[in-house]
């Protein structure tokens, strides 16, 4: 049976105590991720607060070290010993959150990670740890420990969209490649959160900021009626290819969500996103608009 893409938190609550809760293979990650300018420290933010069981899954630690672009894929060796070191096997059920304000901001980075190295057992917790506070449900302070455990990773490199598609599609325009980034950045009015990056897009691509997958209220993942209605708000046609990018590979994965929960499930992820592209693309396929 397929692993539902999004928990409610009644639903993970009901994972942790459940009668073979003690057996049942899962583990419960905290992979928390926020932008450096924010000054806001996750690791030590999971310390202080997380679901029970919970082990922190950081990001930055596991990521190609010696990348020039942020964010990007390590390697599957690399991917499979720091996912074993968690305690994750391949037969475990693992459920993924952040602690965004927002409800949801990185944890689908890893949901899709686990994706793109073969692991398709993976759910998100719809709300992440706000959800699960204001369900009133029980948190816990201090790290998790864990026994080590044999984790093989498998890259699926067709999920992939890399520069040279993104260059070899300037002319083919065979794929809609959709942009993540907020209007501001897209557009080129607004900074690029690292200094050294200019803001604009790449020519002939969509802006559906991440922001609109969520529901500002609830702040959790839309619905799949209201996904689509998105989606076609923005002229995207999922009957046809589909590949995403944002900053650094990070909130793109959102759009990915989306449109695996609108039951489109060959996406493709630009990993460089717009750092790579600004770093080695021709300056005219730097746009901002006027």
């Amino acid at each position: 049976m397929a692993t539902d893409a999004l928990l409610t938190a009644q639903a993970v609550h009901d994972l942790i105590h459940s009668s073979d809760a003690g057996s049942a293979d899962k583990k419960i990650v905290d992979a928390s991720w926020q932008f450096p300018h924010t000054g806001r420290k996750v690791v030590e933010e999971y310390k202080q607060c997380h679901l029970p069981t919970a082990l922190m899954f950081n990001v930055d630690d596991c990521v190609d070290k010696e990348s020039e672009f942020d964010m990007m894929l390590p390697s599957a060796e690399e991917f499979s010993a720091y996912a074993g070191n968690l305690g994750i096997g391949n037969d475990t059920h693992v459920i993924v959150y952040d602690n965004s304000d927002m409800g949801l901001f990185s944890a689908q980075r890893l949901w899709w990670m686990f994706k793109v190295f073969g692991h398709d057992n993976v759910s998100i917790l719809n709300g992440g740890l706000p959800a699960w506070k204001a369900a009133g449900f029980e948190t816990e302070a201090g790290e998790v420990k864990t026994q080590p455990r044999d984790f093989k990773a498998e890259l699926r490199a067709d999920m992939l969209f890399t520069f040279d598609d993104v260059e070899s599609n300037l002319t083919e325009k065979t794929v809609q490649l959709l942009d993540a980034r907020p209007p501001g950045r897209y557009g080129g009015s607004q900074p690029e959160p690292r200094a050294d990056v200019e803001s604009g897009h790449v020519p002939n691509t969509i802006n559906v900021p991440f922001g609109m997958i969520l529901d500002a209220k609830t702040k959790t993942v839309k619905t799949p009626g209201e996904l689509e209605k998105a989606f076609e708000s923005k002229k995207v046609d999922l009957s046809n290819p589909v590949a995403v990018m944002c900053g650094s590979g990070l909130t793109c994965t959102g759009l990915y969500l989306a449109a695996y929960l609108c039951g489109k499930f060959d996406v493709k992820v630009y990993d460089g996103s717009w750092c790579e592209w600004f770093f080695r693309a021709k300056p005219e396929n730097i746009l901002k608009n006027e």
